[in-house]
């Protein structure tokens, strides 16, 4: 029989050096870690969302307010309004602005909107606007996340099927599990080299639809931008999948101002600043080939210049007025002039923000059939809008604002 090993003190020694190794390691670990920066609280009940308004209110009255400096709209989903600020999303009870749920990162959000049914939030770290969360509107509970390149600052927008994460110089699209559709633009290590049709150019605005990625761009060495049009989800999502690209020649080289405005299924509106001098500006709808199909001549446009989706029709507040467009043909149908904000539907009306309260408009005309006095504590554009139920939900500035039925 073998007598049993002596264990000298250098073994132990050893063993205990490396005990503290690995636990020094863990705590490293768990100190920079997601986890650790992370707060999570989620609803005890998940919300429902609230019965659709029968007629417009009459009258309004304001229930409650919350900064949301992380959003460019209201976010109301599911029965719940989402607000993001700092870096913490917050789910509130419509009517009372209560907390629901939350959900809190110790880094700066980029941004946040609504898809799919969830809230999506877009968090900064040194990778740029790069860690991605996926929250169930009606809870708060985590559903997908990820985390890639990414420029400092990025614009979010969604077509329904897709959202879109367009920065200076790069872009992405995501489903609604959050993996990647397509890169475009500035790829730092690129898997494949010189998959990207063009490098160094700047985006200077894009849009999307399900069969359509708009990109507006500004490329080294050309006189004007240039219109790319690129396929939403190609076959690999590092190899964008280009139908055209073309200059705009209708552009004046050095003008600032030209912006991609709505969006359709194979139909783009740009805002085309002319030669910088008043009375040149104008709309122009092009063709999934680059073509330009019509154009409609507006005053100068605000830079702040919004769009809304308003049921299956599409509005734009341009500064001083909302044109509605036809939702295939991007056809100009009518303009109300005295806007604040693009609008929002609410029992088959359209409900556009004005100095005196909510016009309330006929879709189809854009006639005027009644007004809901507010009294808000300036009346300045844009005010972007969005409904819960009977409850007006506006966001102007990083304010969100509820307006219940006062009756």
């Amino acid at each position: 029989m073998l007598a049993p090993e002596r264990r000298t003190r250098t073994d132990i020694a050893v063993a205990v050096a490396i005990v503290v190794a690995l636990a020094i390691a863990a705590v490293t670990i768990w100190l920079h870690s997601d986890a650790r920066g992370t707060t999570s609280i989620t609803a005890s009940t998940p919300a429902s969302p609230l019965p659709s308004a029968a007629s417009v209110p009459t009258s309004l009255t304001r229930a409650w307010t919350a900064t949301s400096g992380a959003t460019e709209s209201p976010i109301a989903v599911n029965g719940v309004v989402a607000t993001a600020d700092d870096g913490t999303v917050t789910g509130r009870d419509p009517r009372t602005g209560k907390q629901l749920w939350s959900y809190q990162r110790n880094m700066p959000l980029c941004g946040a909107i609504s898809a799919w049914a969830t809230v999506v939030a877009v968090y900064r770290d040194r990778r740029g606007c790069s860690q991605v969360t996926e929250l169930a509107a009606s809870d708060g509970s985590r559903q997908a996340s990820r985390n890639s390149d990414a420029d400092n600052t990025v614009q979010l927008s969604t077509d329904g099927t897709y959202v879109l994460a367009s920065g200076p110089t790069r872009l992405e699209m995501w489903r609604s599990d959050l993996v990647r559709t397509v890169e475009y633009g500035r790829v730092d290590a690129p898997v494949n080299p010189k998959s990207q049709p063009r490098t160094g150019c700047k985006h200077t605005s894009a849009a999307s639809s399900p069969s359509r990625l708009w990109v507006l761009e500004q490329c080294p060495n050309e006189p004007v931008e240039r219109l790319t049009v690129l396929n939403p989800a190609p076959k690999d999502a590092t190899k964008p999948e280009e139908y055209t690209s073309t200059m705009l020649v209708n552009l004046s080289p050095g003008v600032p101002g030209a912006r991609i405005l709505v969006a359709s299924e194979d139909r783009v509106a740009i805002y085309l600043p002319g030669d910088g001098h008043s009375g040149t500006q104008s709309i122009g709808v092009f063709d999934s080939t680059d073509n330009e199909v019509a154009q409609y001549p507006v005053p100068p446009m605000s830079a702040d210049a919004t769009a809304a989706t308003v049921g299956t029709a599409q509005t734009l507040w341009t500064g001083n007025a909302v044109i509605a467009w036809d939702p295939t043909q991007l056809a100009s149908v009518w303009t109300f002039n005295g806007a604040l904000g693009p609008g929002a539907l609410m029992a088959g009306r359209l409900l556009v923000p004005v100095a005196a309260g909510i016009a309330v408009l006929e879709p189809a005309t854009g006639q005027q059939i009644g007004l809901i006095p507010l009294h808000r504590d300036k009346a300045s554009g844009p005010i972007t809008t969005a409904v819960a139920g009977s409850i007006v939900i506006e966001q102007q500035g990083n304010q969100v604002t509820a307006w219940r039925p006062a009756s």
